[in-house]
């Protein structure tokens, strides 16, 4: 569930004078290259090419290579539920040269994987919140569910019949559809992809009943006759779609939950490569072209500090692990 209370602390930003040899380093942190970047940015995805987190780190990624006049090289590794990329993060020199785009499965996966070659919050050090927003309940266009009400009455007549579709374990849309399941009290299967790319396209051909698609990814399906939308996961019905229903007026009141893509390092990056990568994200989100972009994805834009992703971070802990573990949700590798 979106925290209305912290959009204030969540947009801050700070300056930083251009890098150079003689710029302080904190204890424990590696040497700056000057200047930086003077090479390859490497921007991590943890999952397929095709889904919401790939198109808004491609957007924000390319334009941050126009400004560095240094390539930002794209490098998707699904698997896991993204804990492959977050330890090959986790394990990459603390450069500035491996940039990490991650979403909430950074904030759960502890709780849902018996155990984790890597720490959420010692091993990385966080950069900015990117942006926030709705998860959309999507089926197919042929699929017989015309409104959340549909699909409800069929799950609750036939238990475990109902299949959903997620990019991976402990994925924004998996923790979405793990939540509907609680609060409408309905047995529905969860089908895990490698992506959010073919677990729509398994949608889309009917294989699978439902899926939770990121704004970002699902709308433009929606637009282009490929899915039908449900409902849309917050509280408030969103200016991109406002002909869809929110879940919780359209059958699962008090739903509400948003979700979210980041930037984080590796820890004891050098907290000035940190506060650079930040404040030039936060420049490049507040361009209208960019800004342009993303309003199409129906996302809202955030750039926060440093500071306010780590706490966001904790906040999201805090609020999805008793979740998890109330429903027994556990991932067996």
């Amino acid at each position: 569930m979106l925290n209305r209370r912290h959009l204030v602390r969540l947009a801050g930003a700070t300056a930083l004078a251009p890098l150079t040899a003689h710029s302080s380093l904190a204890q424990g942190s590696a040497p700056i290259t000057s200047p930086w970047p003077n090479r390859i940015v490497k921007l991590v995805v943890p999952f397929t090419p095709g889904g919401g987190i790939d198109a808004i780190g491609r957007i924000v990624g390319a334009r941050l290579s126009e400004m560095w006049g240094q390539q930002v090289v794209v490098e998707n590794k699904p698997g896991a539920g993204g804990n492959l990329a977050s330890e090959y993060v986790a394990r990459s020199a603390p450069d500035g040269y491996t940039l990490y785009i991650t979403a909430g499965g950074i904030a759960v996966n502890r709780f849902l994987f018996g155990s984790l070659n890597y720490d959420p919050v010692s091993d990385f050090a966080p950069v900015t919140l990117i942006c926030l927003f709705p998860n959309l309940l999507v089926v197919p266009v042929a699929s017989p569910f015309r409104s959340v009400a549909d699909l409800l009455a069929h799950a609750r007549a036939n238990p475990g019949k109902v299949t959903f579709a997620t990019p991976g374990h402990g994925s924004s849309p998996h923790m979405s559809a793990e939540l509907f399941k609680s609060m409408a009290k309905v047995d529905m299967v969860h089908v895990p992809y490698r992506g959010a790319a073919p677990a729509a396209t398994d949608v889309i051909a009917g294989r699978v009943n439902c899926t939770f698609a990121v704004m970002a990814s699902g709308l433009p399906l929606v637009q282009n006759g490929q899915l039908r939308a449900l409902g849309i996961s917050t509280a408030n019905r969103q200016p991109t779609a406002p002909d869809v229903p929110t879940i919780a007026e359209a059958g699962v009141p008090g739903y509400d939950t948003s979700s979210w893509f980041a930037f984080f390092l590796p820890a004891k990056t050098p907290p000035e490569i940190v506060r650079k990568i930040q404040a030039d994200t936060v420049t490049v989100l507040a361009e209208p072209a960019i800004k342009a972009k993303l309003d199409v994805l129906g996302v809202v834009i955030v750039g926060s500090t440093p500071e306010a992703l780590a706490a966001h971070l904790k906040d999201e802990m805090d609020k999805w692990g008793p979740v998890i573990k109330a429903a027994n949700i556990k991932v067996n590798e």
